[in-house]
């Protein structure tokens, strides 16, 4: 803009600003590529990406939150779609590459939309009449699971598992039966009936060696340490448990003091003192857990043992005193670890040796160092009502391992979700082409342009079953017109049994289930990323800064 010939700068020199309709296009290319890039990766034949960061490490998978995480992604529309992938994962740990690929066809359809010079606030005003209605038809559907039944709950996770790299054969069929385990162990019943889990009480610890059919449950928590002295017991049977969140050390004083030493005996004398302050300390704690084991019936040394754990550190004095004393103990671990052990023996967190009380210890039937691989691991386990388990999981190779635990942790999600809103729909691309019939009806209802809108809402969500039967090797126009036909004569649960490329009459009957709670997930994350990429028509981008090197005095680099 120039002013009586004066140029006037609004802007940083170097920004670029895109604005209208090319700000809009150019978001929604970027937000389509990326659901191109996970579209391949969707349901049980979905194919694997192979990832290679800038350090040249290889990540093989075809989960899309963690394909998103490991893409260096640059343009700011499909950051947003990223977030949505995170969104999801954290919120129902599923779903995240349907999320992502009906965020994509959204906007794909919204597209064509703009270009017959509809305004976008009327195409998001559709959308959002389309996402509730489609929220209130889905929960029709929603069929009732029984939570007390591990069976039904092992076929909801199923479909979770099949599509991933251990989806078939023993190992996915131990998987289930640990993870099933697991959350039925640390789920915590409300007033409703329904149950919380929370998945942070489930550890899962990774060791190589051995075949992932050597995985196994521990009623318990193992630590990847080993017992700090070696004059300790590597086995104690029926454990009295003390948690501490301070070193058995001398402290030192918070400001900086010296101490003149003039004599030798003042030098032993120091020492002394620091020894008799580590074995008040270590007494203190033998004292109180025998009154604890005695109230409980046991007798120390005989049938019972003391087991201290501390997230900080133990002096090589109060190892002795403690090893003196049969006392095993562990050091350094981790604040999580401690706060799982807490949940699983029903030990207190103690910050100071002084406040300990019988009622602080907690109890486990067996704490053990075993070796497993080439380390050592100490297994705190057979504990009466632990609200905190481990799942050990073994495999040949780390890659092996990391896919291992990302599919476990998916497992472990539908689980949770089941257990929150105990209903389940049909999977198969059943839902997206019930919906997208009852929304066609319904934009009949609603008219004007909204109706295009909505009517393009149902377009996208049958995307999902044309992936699916693609992915299968079927026609998935053909497959498609089929589906349609069947809804339309009422068989809602009708979907694609992908593994046998086929189309089945009811998934429920085949076992290919997700719990509802992904699939509102879906929608709604879907939606609003689509929406708010709409909403944007203006992209102001500043200039990347350029890093100069400036001269300081004497010509040398600052």
């Amino acid at each position: 803009m120039a002013l009586y010939g004066i140029p006037v700068l609004v802007l940083k020199e170097g920004t670029q600003r895109t604005y209208g309709r090319e700000a809009l296009r150019s978001n929604i290319l970027a937000a389509k590529v990326i659901a191109e890039i996970l579209r391949t990766s969707l349901g049980p034949r979905g194919l694997d990406k192979m990832l290679v960061d800038s350090f040249g490490d290889v990540t093989i998978t075809n989960d899309g939150a963690t394909i998103l995480k490991e893409m260096e992604v640059q343009h700011p529309a499909a950051k947003l779609l990223v977030e949505v992938a995170k969104a999801q994962d954290a919120e129902v740990g599923d779903g995240t590459t349907s999320a992502v690929v009906l965020a994509g066809t959204l906007l794909d359809r919204a597209e064509t939309l703009l270009e017959e010079n509809i305004h976008p606030t009327t195409i998001i005003e559709g959308y959002k009449k389309a996402l509730a209605f489609a929220l209130q038809e889905l929960d029709k559907m929603g069929v009732p699971v029984n939570v007390e039944d591990d069976n039904e709950l092992k076929k909801v996770a199923w479909t979770s598992i099949s599509s991933k790299y251990i989806g078939t054969g023993e190992a996915s069929e131990k998987l289930l039966e640990m993870a099933v385990k697991a959350v039925k162990t640390v789920a915590e019943k409300k007033p409703d009936g329904t149950y919380e889990v929370r998945l942070d009480d489930i550890k899962i610890e990774k060791k190589k060696g051995g075949s992932l059919l050597d995985s196994r449950l521990v009623h318990g928590i193992v630590l990847d340490k080993e017992v700090v002295h070696p004059g300790m017991p590597k086995r104690v049977e029926n454990a009295f448990i003390v948690l501490l969140d301070a070193p058995l050390e001398v402290e030192k004083p918070e400001i900086t003091a010296k101490i003149n030493i003039t004599s030798p005996e003042q030098i032993k004398a120091f020492l002394e003192e620091e020894a008799r302050i580590l074995k008040e300390m270590v007494d203190r704690i033998y004292e109180v857990a025998k009154k604890r084991i005695e109230q409980e019936g046991f007798k120390l040394g005989e049938n019972a043992g003391i087991v201290v754990i501390t997230q900080k550190g133990i002096d090589e004095v109060a190892q002795h005193f403690l090893a003196k004393k049969g006392i095993m103990a562990v050091r350094r671990v981790k604040r999580s670890d401690l706060e799982k052990l807490e949940r699983a023996t029903g030990a207190r967190i103690v910050s100071s040796v002084r406040d300990l009380s019988p009622e602080d210890l907690g109890f486990a039937g067996l704490v053990e160092e075993r070796k497993v691989g080439n380390d050592k691991m100490i297994f705190i386990e057979r504990c009466k009502n632990p609200k905190a388990v481990t799942i050990l999981l073994r495999g040949a190779n780390d890659m092996l391992l990391d896919e291992a635990e990302r599919n476990l942790q998916d497992a472990l999600h539908v689980l949770r979700n089941v257990l929150r809103k105990p209903k389940i729909v049909p999977g198969g691309g059943a839902v997206e082409v019930e919906l997208a019939m009852k929304l066609r009806e319904y934009a009949r209802k609603v008219g004007g342009k909204e109706q295009l809108a909505i009517e393009a809402y149902a377009d996208a969500l049958e995307e999902i079953p044309m992936i699916l039967a693609e992915s299968a090797g079927m026609d998935a126009l053909q497959t498609l017109m089929d589906l349609r036909k069947l809804h339309a004569e009422g068989k809602k649960f009708a979907g694609i049994d992908v593994i046998n490329a086929r189309i089945a009459d009811d998934m429920l009957k085949i076992n290919v289930i997700e719990p509802i709670l992904v699939k509102e997930q879906v929608l709604k994350s879907a939606t609003e990323a689509a929406t708010t990429i709409l909403k944007i028509d203006d992209v102001i981008a500043a200039a990347p800064t350029k890093k100069e090197k400036k001269k300081g005095k004497g010509g040398e680099e600052e």
